[in-house]
């Protein structure tokens, strides 16, 4: 178990920004960048014992900058959406950032994805870790109180890569935390042969702004029936209201179990390498996308050109727009609570 980092880029604010690389006994390389917590790269064995990067995203941060679509980074303060950009809480109706038609979305112009983290490696005999650190200030994107958060990345020997949410604020604020990965176990093409199971019986349904209408929905005779191994592409052109609305799949699927147990949300099999992904969360849901808005205008890794579909996303979160959805899962810390969370991405070959 091994961490190493290099110079990665200077911000246009002149930070300093480094990429760490994670490896563990069996080969596996976890690439991180301080600079919005972005998971640059993983790259696993397939079923052959031939390693492959199976995340989207760039080589420079230069270009993280400048197109990013959220690829690897942490999402925060709030991960998803945030109708008409305004929440009410404790009687004081609060305005974020709208960066997303009339909507607040991952946290505002400038959130967790865009900001320098303070990183510190921890070194131990079955795990390698990068810890990063960063202090919202009151006000930030529009959120009040002071929020001091700690996502710790951990690489075990089981190609499990672990993510620790942790956060602490000085008032009332709300808080949902995830990564963004954008994950394709081929290594290249779409995702559309991806077969996926989610370990959800029921969806929250949105409306054209792709905020959820408050509805509990259940998955059973939907394209979003994914309670057994279904390949992602198999449905996604259906003639179905909710996959219209969102050219795909993008929604929030929640997940079985209620409380904050440890259990699994999802498990992805790639039949021509033999990958398998297995995700595993805290969190109540998880927001599965596929990619749509990907359209070829984007070049990243070795000049890969990231067109529909080239990448999905598997969310572990609260659900969007709980602020303004009384019914959901409350999002809300307060001074003297603790915001806990993990997700893991286990990989294996089948």
């Amino acid at each position: 178990m091994k961490i190493t980092s290099d110079h990665f880029g200077v911000t246009p604010e002149g930070e300093e920004v480094s990429l760490f690389s994670l490896t563990n006994d069996q080969g596996m390389e976890v690439r991180i960048t301080n600079y919005g917590g972005i998971i640059t790269a993983i790259n696993v064995p397939d079923r052959h014992g031939q390693p492959g990067d199976v995340v989207l995203g760039h080589e420079t941060l230069e270009r993280y900058l400048n197109r990013s679509r959220y690829f690897g980074a942490l999402i925060g303060r709030y991960a998803n959406r945030i109708a008409h950009r305004r929440f009410c809480l404790d009687g004081i109706t609060y305005s974020l950032a709208k960066n997303n038609g009339e909507n607040h979305l991952h946290g505002g112009l400038k959130g967790f994805d865009k900001v320098v983290w303070r990183p510190r490696e921890i070194h131990a005999s079955d795990t390698a870790c990068l810890q990063l650190t960063y202090l919202s200030r009151d006000g930030e994107e529009g959120y009040p109180g002071n929020l001091e958060t700690i996502v710790t990345y951990v690489l075990t020997n089981g190609n499990e890569l672990r993510i620790e949410y942790f956060a602490t604020t000085d008032q009332a604020t709300i808080v949902n935390l995830t990564n963004h990965s954008y994950f394709n176990l081929a290594c290249g093409g779409t995702v559309l042969d991806h077969q996926l199971t989610i370990n959800a019986e029921a969806f929250t349904p949105v409306d054209k702004g792709l905020i959820p209408t408050g509805e509990i929905r259940n998955v059973r005779g939907t394209p979003l029936d994914f309670t057994s191994r279904t390949a992602i592409g198999e449905r996604i052109n259906d003639c179905y209201e909710q996959l219209r609305l969102a050219c795909g799949y993008d929604h929030n699927f929640i997940l079985r179990q209620k409380g904050e147990t440890f259990r699994n949300a999802a498990t992805v099999y790639e039949p021509a390498t033999g990958r398998v992904l297995e995700i595993s969360t805290t969190q109540p849901g998880m927001q599965f996308y596929s990619g749509n808005f990907l359209d070829g205008s984007i070049v990243g890794k070795g000049g890969r050109v990231y067109v529909k579909h080239s990448g999905c996303c598997f969310e572990p979160q609260h659900f969007p727009d709980s602020p303004n959805q009384p019914s959901f899962p409350t999002t809300v810390l307060r001074r003297g609570e603790q915001y806990r969370h993990t997700t893991s991405f286990k990989f294996s070959v089948e």
